[in-house]
């Protein structure tokens, strides 16, 4: 190995994304997720989808829209060529399940979870169930993940699931309005027991769509939280990003633009 080399990072092992909110009104986010899939998920080890990755899911009975059937098609592409991908469901698409799994050749995974990657022990969660503070949606959160609820929510016709979801979302991009960006963030509380639960120091989340890098602790005590990024391609002031960790450990985040961000 000549110096030159030597300087060279380590390939990438790892990649990391969320809260792309995919839907067919989005063309261009859409595109940036599928260009995504083929220049940079295909060539590594493992994908982490950690959750939101539609703007709604009504039931796997959904895969027959050409939409859904199309990106479960590309993800499908990414697992063929022998990179393992993993999903942990989000606020917004907590309802895909084994058929949609098989469709994208992807291995669904609890939330939290905790994984090793390049020698880094890590905790992975949508970042939802750590938002202790905003009460209703912990209360309506704890309802739709019931077993039950769910049953009797996926028996019915296909068209009502939808048009509930579409009277759902719209009621709660009304509640927004009048809440703090404080209540609907995740709770420090929440956070560090997730860390102890976990007994873990690097946490990877989403949902909160406020990307960034939080320290926390001192010495070998230290706790670090990366948040990623919500997708936004069909706006102006375009949005987007992700996590990656490279052979050697290395944790990186990179904008809409794949440049890196340096903290």
């Amino acid at each position: 190995m000549t110096a030159t080399d030597s300087h060279q990072p380590a390939a990438t092992v790892a990649l990391f994304i969320s809260d792309l909110h995919l839907q067919a009104a989005h063309p261009r986010t859409t595109q940036a997720f599928l260009d995504f899939l083929q220049t940079r998920a295909i060539q590594v080890q493992q994908l982490y989808l950690l959750g939101d990755l539609f703007e709604y899911w009504a039931g796997d009975d959904d895969l027959e829209t050409p939409y859904n059937s199309e990106i479960a098609a590309a993800i499908r592409q990414v697992s063929s060529a022998g990179v393992q991908v993993f999903w942990i469901a989000g606020n917004r698409d907590f309802l895909v399940g084994d058929g949609f799994a098989q469709a994208a050749g992807l291995t669904m995974l609890p939330d939290p979870s905790v994984i090793s990657v390049a020698g880094r022990r890590l905790a992975l969660a949508h970042g939802d169930a750590q938002c202790t503070d905003d009460l209703a949606y912990m209360q309506f959160r704890a309802q739709v993940r019931q077993a039950q609820w769910q049953v009797q929510f996926l028996a019915l016709p296909l068209a009502q699931r939808k048009a509930i979801i579409a009277g759902v979302r719209k009621e709660s991009q009304e509640e927004q309005r009048h809440k703090t960006m404080e209540i609907m963030d995740v709770n420090a509380a929440a956070v560090h027991a997730l860390f102890d639960a976990t007994g873990t120091n690097t946490l990877i989340h989403g949902h909160t769509h406020r990307p960034a890098r939080h320290l926390s602790g001192a010495g070998d005590a230290i706790r670090t939280r990366y948040v990623l990024p919500d997708w936004e391609y069909d706006v102006k002031a375009q949005r987007g990003g992700w996590i990656a960790i490279d052979a050697a450990g290395v944790i990186r985040r990179f904008g809409h633009d794949g440049q890196e961000i340096i903290d």
